[in-house]
């Protein structure tokens, strides 16, 4: 059922991962999806699987809509390009997944702070955090003039727990709290603005650190408890087709949660409760 039929989606980091499952289940559900990242056809960041152009013939596969726009998001110019294509082509904007994330480029070392390397900053808040805000940036005038809408910001989040990377933790938890402040400046604006956190991803580069692929993933242990991206896709589906959404937002919601409550699974039927880490109390340190 083309239950998005209509509507407009961008969503950023849509080369591989997350953004590619986000990206390929919005289309299903009957979004145009505009996908954006560096990895076109030809010329991969880092030599990494996966491109923009895969993600939309992924999409066209599936019966639906996509287009791919090459966009650097630490690039500001590059970023209200996408939005002025949007308005000139489509005229509007439904649903915005800020997934862009450069804390991929360097590995997520359980090591403390004071060794690790200062980069760490620059890869996470410069190509992370500072790449959503610019997104949210150049695109809510555009939404607003739509007068409703869903803004999704991926992140990770387990009761603000601690994640056992400073910066990573750092960054993750300013993402849940920039949707927690425009969902408080866009109330008004009948925009939802949700931080959605998923478990572990079996995504292209998980796959290849394991040296296995989608075919024999689960003859490697560390794997058992993993999730396609297609998991979170679905759940930024059903946010999105909720006619009560506005009633989540500022929340940071697990994405096994809301396959629980919305009664969807990942792409092989099976349902994977929400991630939690282990080895520690919980909430005694919140850090509001």
């Amino acid at each position: 059922m083309k239950r998005l039929k209509g509507k407009v989606a961008l969503v950023t980091g849509g080369s591989r991962g997350a953004g590619r499952g986000i990206a390929v289940e919005l289309g299903k559900a009957g979004a145009t999806v505009y996908v954006t990242g560096r990895s076109v056809d030809g010329g991969s960041t880092n030599n990494w699987p996966g491109t923009i152009h895969e993600t939309v013939s992924q999409i066209e596969a599936s019966g639906g809509k996509g287009i791919a726009v090459r966009c650097d998001h630490t690039n500001d110019s590059d970023t209200k390009s996408v939005i002025d294509r949007i308005r000139k082509e489509e005229g509007k904007l439904d649903i915005l997944i800020n997934n862009v994330w450069g804390g991929n480029e360097l590995s997520i070392e359980e090591r403390p702070f004071w060794e690790l390397p200062i980069e760490h900053w620059d890869t996470m808040f410069t190509a992370g955090v500072r790449a959503q805000i610019a997104t949210n940036h150049f695109a809510i005038p555009l939404l607003r003039e739509t007068k409703h809408g869903l803004i999704l910001h991926t992140t990770f989040w387990d009761e603000y727990k601690y994640t056992g990377n400073f910066y990573y933790d750092l960054a993750k938890h300013a993402l849940t709290r920039m949707a927690y402040g425009l969902s408080i400046e866009l109330k008004r604006e009948h925009i939802a603005v949700i931080a959605l956190s998923p478990g572990f991803m079996r995504t292209e580069l998980v796959l290849k650190a394991f040296q296995t692929d989608e075919d024999h993933w689960h003859e490697v242990k560390e794997l058992t408890k993993t999730e396609t991206p297609h998991y979170i896709g679905r759940a930024v589906v059903a946010l999105a087709s909720d006619p009560q959404v506005m009633n989540r937002s500022g929340q940071v919601l697990r994405v096994g949660d809301l396959a629980k409550e919305y009664q969807f699974t990942d792409i092989d039927g099976k349902y994977h409760p929400a991630f939690t880490i282990s080895g520690q109390e919980g909430n005694e340190n919140k850090g509001h």
